[in-house]
């Protein structure tokens, strides 16, 4: 419900359904019958964060309780963001239309380290002070979760607490306490001490840090009765845990516009640079009854014809086939399609392509990752040249025409060969093509080769090591451009500057903290965009504030150091990383959960993948 002084603008900007709410499912209740506002931020733009699962769960969840609005506020783009600045209106939520100050409880999902900036920046237009230590009413407080919590230290000044984990139980457990110490007229700071002491919350002004001479971290020390180390929270049941029977149908087009059905979380294969499958660990399944039920319920009340399986690698679910004998049953007579967004290479069956291709093909995407054998073995992809041809010509022989595959640059021990070996496969896929007899004839291939720079990140293998330098890896794209020799294969490639900037912060300190709040005062906002970034002006920040970004993004470390994220623990053992580490370097593979049990750590919790049956 937006104010007028907002209608009036509206005309003046590209995408005005951005701004105006009253979707289809939107939540609206009154003021007066809840006890706790909660204002859910996305640091992004509208279009982003309504693809955005997270957001999709705990706004029905939150919703789902009487006493909890909860509402949805997204990063204006420039062109809005310049005319608000301009006119005096604050940012504010979409249900209401309220500004985020009026909030008891002002909500980030961080699922990018680029979006830190967005954060800041929607608090300073949202009229709410941006260091937590000018909060200090019970009221306003920032929360923040999602996979760049697992390291905070860089936003440590400007978060009240961080959810560590998995939100659907520990938010509302947080909200709950929020009533309770209100009830009692307890201070904002007797809230955070009391806070503390639930399992998976992290409050960083509850600890201080000192460092070494060098820069290193010399001790963390916990104060006020908080834990030396944070648990993670993990749900436990799928089948059991919140999943909403609708979603906020949006205005206007949205990054990926269908209905979503989480299958499994975390991943069973360790591949060494990957975060998410090592934070997510263990894999927990939900039946294929429940997700054909839910996937009903969701098409049902949303009116979408496709619903995407989401899950870090959709083939790997154990009961997959089944499930989409369920699901098939139902999607050929409603003229809903069904798409994997995330197949590996060695999933990809006859039996799979025959279920999705019943109502509708689009391109297949995989992710070999590395171009050369020995890569793929040094980062643990576990996925051979010959497999990938197969699926391929599988892929080829069922009318298949488009295919993107996913590769990464700058990883540990590559050379120039390793790196040409990219242009190759993607050749040997052109070649597959038009050896494979039972193709769709006069019809020609088209291969997109991608490729992102590798970035460093905390809970992986990888840690501890360097990222190639900006002029090393713009060699590596250079190389890869020379290597391809047809005009079937499309070579796309990530900004090695942002990535340069993505691996400071991913491994970043709390002394990046004044970079952040400098960065704020000086309007800097979507740094994950082309349009608005910039690595010279970052550059002058961090010589301002007299820190060296390579410290953080191009150094490495010894195993022995005192990491950042170092008192957070997700369940993933040092000593375990560490081993992997050490694997790589010998090119020696580990095989994947359901092979084997490599005593990650994750069996802890006393579920999922770690206690099936093999």
């Amino acid at each position: 419900m937006v104010s007028r002084e907002v209608e009036k603008l509206l005309l003046k900007v590209q995408k005005p359904g951005r701004y105006v709410g009253g979707e289809l499912n939107e939540v609206i209740k009154d003021k007066k019958d809840v006890d706790v506002r909660f204002a859910f931020c996305f640091p992004d733009t509208y279009e982003v964060g309504m693809s955005h699962l997270g957001m999709k769960i705990l706004y029905s969840l939150f919703n789902s309780r009487d006493y909890i609005w909860c509402e949805r506020v997204f990063a204006p783009w420039v062109d809005m963001e310049e005319l608000m600045v301009q006119n005096n209106i604050p940012l504010y939520a979409l249900e209401s239309g309220d500004p985020v100050s009026d909030f008891d409880f002002i909500g980030f999902t961080l699922q990018y380290e680029l979006s830190f900036t967005n954060m800041l920046n929607m608090l300073k237009l949202g009229n709410v002070p941006v260091k937590a230590s000018d909060r200090t009413e019970l009221k306003n407080i920032v929360v923040a979760g999602g996979p760049c919590a697992c390291n905070p230290e860089p936003i440590a000044d400007f978060v009240d607490l961080f959810f560590i984990g998995e939100g659907e139980e520990v938010d509302l457990e947080v909200i709950d306490l929020f009533r309770e110490c209100r009830k009692q007229g307890k201070t904002k700071q007797e809230f955070l001490e009391l806070c503390a002491q639930i399992e998976g919350v992290y409050v960083p002004s509850l600890y201080t840090v000192e460092y070494n001479l060098d820069g290193t971290i010399k001790s963390f020390t916990p104060k006020n009765g908080a834990p030396a180390v944070i648990h993670k929270r993990l749900m436990k049941n799928m089948d059991e845990s919140y999943y909403p029977d609708n979603f906020v149908v949006p205005l206007v087009e949205i990054v990926h516009d269908r209905a979503v059905q989480e299958i499994f979380r975390g991943c069973i294969r360790g591949c060494r640079f990957c975060q998410a499958g090592f934070i997510y660990r263990p894999v927990r399944e939900k039946s294929p009854e429940t997700i054909n039920a839910q996937c009903k319920a969701l098409c049902e009340n949303t009116g979408y014809d496709e619903v995407s399986l989401s899950s870090l690698s959709s083939s790997d679910y154990s009961q997959i086939v089944p499930l989409l004998e369920k699901l098939t049953g139902w999607c050929k007579n409603e003229k809903v399609s069904i798409s994997l967004p995330s197949l590996r290479v060695d999933g990809f069956t006859d039996e799979i392509m025959d279920r999705i291709k019943t109502v509708r093909k689009s391109g297949l995407t995989f992710a070999p990752e590395a171009g050369s054998q020995r890569m793929r073995d040094v980062i643990n992809k576990n996925v051979k040249h010959e497999e990938l041809m197969q699926t391929c010509a599988t892929a080829f022989a069922g009318g298949w025409t488009t295919v993107k595959l996913y590769f990464m640059i700058g990883l540990p021990t590559e050379t120039m060969d390793d790196v040409a070996d990219i242009a190759n496969l993607g050749q040997a896929v052109v070649d597959t093509y038009y050896q494979t007899p039972n193709r769709v004839k006069g019809r020609s291939v088209s291969v997109t080769v991608s490729a992102s720079s590798f970035v460093p990140k905390p809970f992986t293998p990888f840690q501890w090591e360097p990222q190639d330098t900006i002029p090393e890896l713009h060699e590596k794209q250079e190389h890869i451009k020379e290597s391809i020799t047809t005009k079937k294969i499309r070579f796309n490639y990530h900004d090695a500057d942002t990535s340069f900037l993505e691996a400071v912060f991913a491994r970043g300190d709390r002394k990046l903290n004044k970079v952040m709040e400098l960065a704020c005062e000086r309007g800097f906002h979507f740094d994950g965009w082309n349009d608005c970034f910039s690595l010279e002006k970052w550059l002058e920040l961090f010589e301002e504030c007299g820190i060296d970004p390579a410290f953080y993004a191009n150094r490495r470390r010894s195993f022995d150091e005192i990491l950042p994220w170092d008192h957070i623990d997700y369940g993933v053992t040092k000593s375990f990383l560490k081993k992997e580490c050490e694997k790589a370097y010998q090119n020696t593979t580990t095989p994947h959960c359901r092979e084997k049990c490599s005593g990650c750590g994750a069996a802890k919790y006393g579920e999922g993948v770690c206690f099936e049956k093999r």
